[in-house]
């Protein structure tokens, strides 16, 4: 047995002692994905897997105190794996490993997954309330105005597809106060990676952007990868709401998938502009919509590890806001 060089670092060897009592690890395994910039390994101890998180940002949004009792409450709740190790001045984050299968697998298919999802959103949002984004009363809406308005401010998108982008936010975000606000504990990025399958049940992880928020910010990040169709939206809802969706319902979802994607697009784009601050874009649509997109994604396309491959999803997604 050997100390890793993840266990080099004194704030995790901190958080293995106080976990495990050593800070020996039989091996790691660094992972990679994702636009958070977070670090992440899968280590043993003792011969059992875990997943090591390393969270180093702090921003508006992003914040290890309030993602780490966000967390606790969802492991409480069996939602999420069970927390081992938990430093908020760090950043380190331990919890147990879950042997995920592939999304597609899921026994029952495409429809059944997405009903398990539903009913996975609905008792999540059913736990004891996640703490708010800030003291200062701001809420979801706020933060992705921050995220609107930073990715306008950088040079990568053309001019008229900047000018767009910011009549499409007014326009959403006056629509989105104007609909209210149902509160709930939302994870608030429910996508792919995020969701784990074990081949029998559904886990969440990764809940550094959780916290207090409207309960459809959830249902529409689930609604656009899993239910893209009207019938199979109702089904959604049906399976959340434990009733027929009503037609107020079908609205407040309908508006927050325009938000949802708008999300989205700007995080990949945002990440793209981070990668090459110096880039511009010229005018142009992505080269393919965004349901071929999902679909090479399904299919194994590394499309999110290229930086020409986010843009194009970037682009596809905010298309899909619009």
């Amino acid at each position: 047995m050997s100390v890793s060089s993840v266990a080099r670092i004194p704030a995790v060897a901190r958080a293995l002692r106080t976990a495990f009592a050593t800070d020996a690890v039989d091996s790691e395994t660094r992972l990679t994905g994702g636009l958070s910039g977070a670090g992440s390994w899968r280590i043993r101890v003792g011969g059992v897997p875990y997943a090591l998180r390393i969270d180093t940002a702090r921003d508006t949004v992003r914040d290890p105190a309030r993602a780490q009792a966000c967390q606790r409450i969802a492991a409480d709740a069996l939602l999420g794996p069970r927390l081992r190790g938990a430093d908020a001045k760090s950043g380190v984050t331990i919890v147990e490993w879950i042997e995920a299968r592939p999304l597609s697998d899921f026994p029952g298919g495409g429809e059944a997954l997405a009903a398990e999802l539903a009913r996975t959103v609905r008792l999540l949002h059913e736990t004891p309330a996640f703490p708010p984004l800030a003291e200062s009363g701001l809420d979801y809406l706020d933060a992705l105005e921050d995220l609107v308005r930073g990715l306008l401010a950088r040079p990568l998108l053309a001019p008229a597809t900047r000018e767009a982008t910011a009549s499409l936010w007014d326009g959403l975000a006056t629509a989105s106060r104007a609909a209210g606000c149902e509160p709930v504990s939302s994870h608030n990025d429910l996508n792919p990676r995020n969701i784990l399958s074990d081949g029998a049940r559904l886990w969440l992880i990764d809940w550094e952007s959780a916290f207090l928020a409207d309960r459809y910010v959830d249902l529409a990040a689930v609604a656009n990868l899993f239910a893209p169709g009207p019938e199979a939206a109702d089904r959604l809802l049906a399976a959340y709401f434990g009733a027929p969706p009503t037609d107020a319902q079908r609205g407040r979802l309908a508006l927050a998938r325009r938000v949802s994607h708008l999300f989205y697009a700007v995080m990949f784009l945002t990440a793209a502009a981070n990668a090459r601050p110096d880039a511009r874009l010229a005018e142009t649509t992505p080269a393919r919509p965004l349901a071929e997109l999902h679909a090479a994604l399904g299919a194994g396309e590394p499309l999110l590890e290229t930086w020409d491959g986010r843009v194009e999803y970037g682009l596809a997604r905010l298309a899909a806001a619009g």
